[in-house]
Formats: C-alpha cells, structure tokens, sequence
C-alpha cells in the first residue's frame, strides 16, 4: 500500500467512485474482449448498416434505417456532453490547485478538438446504431464527471510521492497532437478521389500499424492518470486501453478481411509486436 500510495492519491471516502473504478475497468475490458469476439460497438465500418468496401465507386443516397443516424450527428452526441462537463467544472468546481486546473484544461481540450475534428477534418459515410451512441456518450460523460469529481477530493491531501504531472504533460502534448495528425491522414485518404470508401491507411505510424490513432489515444487517458494522480484515472486508464486494444484488433481483422493486398506485416496498434 505503501509503494501504491506513491503514485496516487488514497482511496476517496466516496462508495460512489471507488464502486466505479472496478465497475468501470470490468465493462471496458469485458467491451474489448467483445470487439476481439467481433461482437462490435455499432460504429464507423463496425456498423452493420455500413457499405463499405474496397471499390472506388461512389456510394448511393440511402435512407438512414430505424434506429440509427448519420455518423457525423453520432460522433457529435459522443463528444459533446463530456465537453460540456469539463468546461463547466471552470465554474462548478472553482480551484486554483495546479493539478485540479491541468486536468479541467486538458479533458476541455480533448472534447474540443474530437468536436472540431468531427465537424471539420473527418469524412463520413455511414450511420451509427443510436444504443451505440448512447453507451459511448453516457461512458465519455460519466467518465469525464467522475474524473473530476475524484480530484476535488484531493484537495488538501499530501502530494504522491511521485510527481508525474510534468510527464503527464508531454504525454498530453504528445497523444493529442499524434492523434490529430493521423486523424488528418485518414480524412485525406478518403478524399483522394472524391469518394468515402475505405481504402488502406497510408503515411504517418499507419506504415507498422493499422490503428496509430488508437495509440495516441491511449496515451491521452494515461495522461489523465499522470496529471491527477487518483485511483479512478488510473482505472478508466487502464478499462480504456483494454477497450482500445481490442478495437484495434477487430480493425485489423476487418481490413484483412476487406482488402486481399493488405500488408501483413502491419500490426494493430504496437508497431512490429501487436
């Protein structure tokens, strides 16, 4: 307990959030090991609604069937609650600690830059299942609360040990600005001719990996972790990689399965090990 103390704050008085931090880590992991299953989040080329293949024609205007919507409406109800709350937390939970204040900062600009991305850079082509959506936007939303709500009962407690906000930090910088470029990537690939069909990612990390956006999405949520230092950023960390390491390997699968020149030698989301 000891060493563990080190690296992050004690256990909260709060039933609430340490109840979450296990519930939490056990869905996101049982998620991930459902998407390795091929029983997927019904999302972007996940959604079996999605014509999607390796031709370059242009697809037809179809009606979105029941119980879905546009890719773009979806990816938007995902982001926008969690914005939301990190921006308000400014107001709602007023503090001048340092590292309540990068937190609040650094959730904000997340949601942001996913809202800017979806309204601006990526290209969409499909729907998206409404009880996927809303899974993905009350675990963001909750996430991002409960995220907060656990630092404010650090205030006044000793530091850890181990300070790893200024590695916390790069991480971010890092992750957000690694994400955004292969974000770029993709959405000018599936410009190239006019069209919104998937074709093999190229350029960038997508030469080992076929997820390298996944990648440094992961290293945003650990940065999370790192600036805040509590038990539950280090669980939704930690659900998050699991849930992210078997999208990725559903992705590559999918590829394989759509594209028969897909490079084999291009792993999932750890380049030359995964």
């Amino acid at each position: 307990m000891e060493m563990v103390t080190s690296f992050v704050y004690p256990p909260p008085p709060s039933i609430l959030l340490n109840t979450m931090s296990v519930v939490g880590l056990v869905s996101l992991a049982k998620v991930g090991w459902s998407e390795v299953r091929g029983i997927h989040l019904k999302y972007s080329k996940f959604n079996n609604n999605n014509k999607t293949s390796s031709s370059s024609s242009s697809p037809q205007p179809q009606k979105l069937p029941l119980g879905s919507f546009s890719s773009r409406t979806g990816m938007l109800l995902l982001y926008t609650p969690a914005f939301l709350a990190a921006a308000s937390s400014f107001f709602v939970l007023p503090s001048d600690d340092l590292r309540f204040l990068l937190l609040k900062s650094a959730l904000a600009l997340h949601f942001f830059k996913r809202i800017f991305e979806v309204l601006f850079i990526h290209k969409y082509s499909g729907e998206m299942a409404i009880d996927s959506a809303l899974t993905i936007t009350t675990s963001y939303f909750s996430s991002t609360a409960l995220l907060l709500y656990s630092q404010n009962f650090t205030l006044g407690l000793p530091e850890p040990g181990f300070d790893l906000k200024p590695l916390g930090i790069v991480m971010f910088v890092v992750g957000i600005v690694g994400n955004l470029y292969h974000h770029v990537l993709l959405a000018k690939l599936r410009n190239e001719d006019g069209t919104k069909e998937y074709k093999i990612p190229k350029g960038g990390l997508f030469e080992t990996i076929i997820c390298p956006h996944y990648l440094f999405e992961i290293l945003v949520f650990w940065s999370f972790f790192m600036v805040s230092q509590t038990i539950y950023s280090f669980s939704f960390a930690m659900g998050t990689t699991f849930y992210l390491v078997g999208r990725s390997y559903a992705t590559r699968s999918w590829y394989l399965s759509k594209f028969d020149d897909f490079p084999k030698h291009i792993k999932a989301l750890i380049p030359f090990v995964f």
